[in-house]
């Protein structure tokens, strides 16, 4: 008998195909909530606070961060990696999503790729992991072979590694630094993953990769400094930014953004510290990149 959580049927959603669709809305909605709650939990907070650090302690000594799984699982990953780069200017390197079976594993089934241990370990063969990286293996089952090779080849070259699952006890926790399981009960369908569990792995993804960037300052106050402006919409932002670290309107704003050659935090630290463009990138350079440590260093 199989008792995974993420496999067993729910009791509120029996009756789910004689429900009206008002019904069926609420009933989906309903158990949606139980996600954050279950996220919320002390213990599973301090856990992915333990993954950040570590992931930060990577960062700085320039190593990446890899995500690696199947199906759902997998295709979170990619998207949560994808979208550090214009959030906060990072180079695609620096996070990276994996999943069995390839690109092509993005849009379709690849029939059988999640079973090949072998597969997890090529996959991180062919990226040249090295023991400065992290590996966040991600399988809402907790079980899945793909996952499981990847994290036993970078527990074998020394990088430090985690395993995030929907159900306790999982696999593949034996087989990382640190686990994370996060139980937010039976699906609305039975074992469809991508429901509540895919939920839940995308909101602690969220949590991850935005928590190390900030930590990497990547962040000044709530504003996503780093932005890369690719587009309208975000060379928009980029300047708005500007406006609202600083204070200036945004015409001063837009002629900032272009005499930093459209770097918004050099601009602020240009604005805020009333220095020429030299200067702060000068003192970016020497505060890590931190906004409010190069205002300080401006000030000594």
């Amino acid at each position: 008998m199989n008792k995974r959580t993420t496999e067993m049927r729910n009791p509120a959603t029996m009756a789910i195909d004689e429900m009206s669709t008002q019904q069926i809305l609420t009933t989906i909605n309903q158990q949606d909530q139980q996600v954050p709650i279950a996220i919320g939990q002390p213990e599973l907070l301090n856990m992915i606070a333990q993954i950040v650090d570590t992931v930060v302690e990577s960062f700085k000594k320039g190593g990446r961060l890899f995500y690696i799984g199947a199906g759902t699982s997998g295709r979170l990953g990619i998207l949560d990696a994808a979208e550090c780069v214009p959030t906060f200017g990072t180079d695609p390197e620096m996070v990276q999503g994996l999943i069995a079976g390839g690109e092509k594993a993005m849009t379709e089934a690849v029939e059988g790729a999640e079973d090949s241990v072998e597969g997890g370990r090529a996959d991180l063969v062919a990226r040249n992991l090295s023991d400065k990286d992290f590996v966040l293996g991600l399988a809402a089952s907790g079980s899945t072979p793909y996952v499981i090779g990847g994290l036993d080849y970078a527990n074998e070259i020394g990088a430090k590694t985690g395993a995030l699952s929907c159900n306790q006890g999982a696999l593949i926790s034996d087989h990382a630094d640190y686990a994370i399981e996060a139980v937010v009960g039976p699906e609305v369908v039975t074992g469809s993953t991508r429901m509540k569990a895919g939920t839940a792995e995308k909101l602690i993804l969220n949590m991850i990769s935005t928590t190390a960037m900030i930590k990497m300052g990547k962040v000044y106050g709530n504003l996503m400094v780093d932005v890369k402006p690719t587009n309208l919409k975000l060379v928009d932002r980029a300047k708005r930014i500007i406006a609202d670290a600083t204070g200036v309107d945004y015409k001063t704003a837009e002629k900032f953004f272009i005499a930093a050659h459209q770097q918004p935090k050099i601009a602020i630290v240009m604005i805020n510290g009333d220095v020429d463009y030299e200067a702060a990138v000068t003192a970016l350079a020497a505060t890590d990149g931190f906004i409010a440590a190069a205002l300080k260093y401006l000030r000594k």
